[in-house]
């Protein structure tokens, strides 16, 4: 009898333990997943390409992996072209994993319903050659990277697209390209009316490359007192990536977004300035299928290295008038 017992008390113990490990581990129960930390325009061959990595304990239990000190031994990236092609891996990320070398790493718990994250540069594990389309996916190895084939949980894809090497001038500043053309953009000495129009009728035909040509984004973004603070705390590349995030916003519209909206017909109707600042105003036209909204914009603009630049602007109501 008492063997029976001791049986049934071990079996009992076994199925618990197995019910454990499933729930920590079962297929389903973590999610991995990346998304780009400071999505913005990239270039071929010139810019980091930052992916946050977030691991979701959505079990029950604590779920615990191995996070090498040394990330290209619990991370790796599968990038291909539209075409299914996949990229090659970094020189640097072949070495790595070749030299016979002991490998650091510490255990990351997580608790039930919490996440962990840490930031990758994509850069570091695939050699990007070329422009174009890309689908991005990771894998991390919970046991750590020992050799191909080893167990891994897959990520969600990520579209990444490359535009060509940013090219610089003699000033070490990048050259904006007419996307249309092909054609270096340069700034022109126009007047500051002729700079307001210019950025006006850029965005009418929606060539965003032209449409900030004449727009300082660093004064712009330190409009807000808070993130004027943080931009000046911050060091050169991160004031960069902060430029960055701005003129994506820009273009997504999350931000300023009066400025970006379309206008249907605009006027400029004064424009005051003297040796080192100036003053147009102009006249915005939107139309919708029964009226016609009217605009008020101020902008303001600073001579710098002899060309006008704008540095702000408001926008005030004009009311509304009925479309013939």
């Amino acid at each position: 009898m008492k063997n029976v017992i001791r049986f049934v008390l071990f079996s009992l113990l076994v199925s618990i333990s197995f019910s454990f490990v499933y729930a920590v581990e079962a297929p389903g129960t973590v999610d991995f997943s990346i998304r780009f930390y400071d999505r913005r325009v990239y270039y071929v061959e010139s810019d980091p390409i930052f992916v946050q990595i977030t691991v979701t304990n959505n079990s029950p239990a604590p779920y615990r992996f191995k996070l090498a000190d040394d990330r290209a031994f619990s991370v790796d990236f599968d990038i291909r072209t539209m075409s299914n092609r996949p990229l090659q891996q970094a020189d640097s990320l072949i070495r790595k994993r070749t030299v016979n070398s002991q490998v650091f790493f510490r255990e990351v718990a997580i608790e039930s319903g919490e996440s962990f994250s840490f930031v990758e540069n994509i850069c570091d594990y695939i050699s990007f050659g070329q422009t174009g389309s890309f689908r991005v996916k990771a894998k991390i190895y919970p046991e750590l990277f020992r050799a191909v084939g080893a167990a891994a949980i897959e990520s969600n894809y990520l579209s990444l697209t490359l535009r060509p090497a940013v090219i610089k001038g003699p000033d070490g500043i990048p050259i904006e390209m007419d996307v249309a053309t092909g054609a270096v953009l340069v700034k022109q000495k126009l007047p500051p009316d002729e700079v307001v129009g210019y950025m006006i009728t850029a965005r009418q035909e929606s060539q965003w490359e032209k449409f900030f040509l004449y727009l300082d984004l660093e004064a712009m973004l330190k409009k807000d007192a808070l993130q004027g603070r943080k931009f000046n705390a911050e060091n050169e590349e991160g004031r960069r990536r902060m430029i960055n995030a701005y003129k994506q916003n820009l273009q997504s519209a999350v931000i300023d977004g009066d400025i970006v909206v379309i206008p249907s017909s605009f006027n400029i109707l004064k424009t005051q300035y003297n040796s080192d600042e100036a003053t147009v105003v102009v006249l915005q036209r939107y139309r919708f299928p029964n009226y016609t909204e009217l605009r008020e914009y101020t902008y303001r603009l600073e001579k710098k290295d002899n060309f006008w630049i704008i540095v702000n602007y408001s926008v005030q109501g004009m009311g509304t008038i009925g479309n013939n």
